[in-house]
């Protein structure tokens, strides 16, 4: 099992809000792909996974607040 974990894009960020899942749960992924939108108070970006598989878990709904470092969704590792 693999962790998304909310990414620190700059030294500022502390936290973020999810905007939109890309991904729902039973969807394939693969490595690098976008499963997120995030919005921090200077930038809109995507979360990618890190790993490829099946989502699992979405941990947190759309339009939370989440904080850097925070467990958003995990995946099941196999090939997408």
């Amino acid at each position: 099992m693999t962790d998304v974990v909310v990414p620190k894009w700059g030294a500022t960020m502390d936290e973020a809000t999810i905007v939109q899942w890309l991904k729902n749960v039973g969807d394939r992924i693969a490595e690098d792909e976008p499963i997120a939108e995030m919005e921090t108070d200077k930038a809109t970006a995507e979360i990618v996974s890190p790993a490829a598989g099946t989502v699992v878990e979405l941990l947190v709904p759309q339009d939370a607040d989440v904080v850097v470092g925070q467990v958003i969704a995990r995946i099941e590792e196999g090939t997408p």
